[in-house]
């Protein structure tokens, strides 16, 4: 372990200490932007993150829409500022098997460029939510250390889009060992669902931790919101009221012709 890696857990010890392990949630960086973009996939805007940046070790998540009335993704999240994120399918084209929104991580293990960590120095819990209700039952696991993935990573300087998805499990080696940024943009859909549909609605918890030798470095948690709104009958209008009106009138007219 490098020197400044080793000065880097003692402060972050402390701060863990100070805030007994609370998993923190508000706007990431006081802004909602990651360090150092958003790296994954095209087109991907930066912003509406929830999570922490605890001595240059950074962890955020955040909720997305995935599929709009033409089934596209937009870079639209209904974030409610704190760490709540609401979307309502009922406009959605949504394919079978698949969640109206995309949930997506962030983690960066050196984003002041100080520290020198990687990747691969520390583990991670990603836990995802089963339960609809407001209660809780999380599954998990290391979402970085794998054998192989499909995160995007990347340095301080990879730029929006400009993060590398590994071919196989040896650059997968070899870029955990290099990089210090890793993200991700996954639908409940991939697996994250359990044994529900993941087209379901309800309220989910997501939730990210770095940890090093078993020690919590920085983590955050979301809920992500998935209702649908009821729609509304057609509002009877003066016009309607009129015609209707005008019909009475000419039925009672030829009602007295007959007569």
């Amino acid at each position: 372990m490098s020197a400044n890696l080793n000065n880097l857990v003692k402060a972050v010890s402390l701060v863990v200490l100070l805030f007994s392990n609370t998993v923190y949630a508000t706007p990431i960086n006081g802004t909602g932007l990651i360090t150092p973009d958003v790296i994954f996939g095209s087109g991907n805007a930066n912003g509406s993150w929830t999570g922490v940046n605890v001595n240059g070790v950074e962890v955020a998540l955040r909720g997305k829409l995935r599929y709009d009335e033409f089934g596209n993704p937009q870079n639209i999240f209904n974030y409610d500022g704190d760490r709540t994120y609401t979307f309502d399918p009922v406009f959605s084209s949504i394919p079978a098997g698949r969640s109206v929104f995309n949930f997506e991580y962030a983690v960066n293990v050196d984003s002041t460029g100080t520290s020198g960590a990687v990747l691969s120095d520390f583990t991670y819990l990603f836990e995802f939510d089963t339960d609809p209700t407001v209660a809780t039952s999380f599954l998990g696991g290391d979402i970085v250390n794998q054998v192989f993935t499909d995160n995007a990573m990347g340095t301080n300087a990879t730029g929006n889009g400009g993060g590398t998805v590994a071919a196989d499990p040896v650059e997968y080696a070899t870029l955990i060992s290099s990089t210090n940024v890793a993200q991700n943009s996954q639908n409940r859909g991939f697996g994250f669902s359990g044994m529900i549909d993941p087209a379901a609605s309800g309220i989910f918890t997501y939730q990210l931790s770095v940890l090093l030798n078993g020690t919590l470095l920085a983590s955050t948690s979301i809920d992500v919101v998935v209702e649908q709104t009821a729609i509304p009958a057609p509002a009877i209008t003066p016009l309607f009221l009129l015609a209707l009106l005008l019909l009475g009138v000419k039925y009672r007219q030829r009602n007295r012709q007959r007569g």
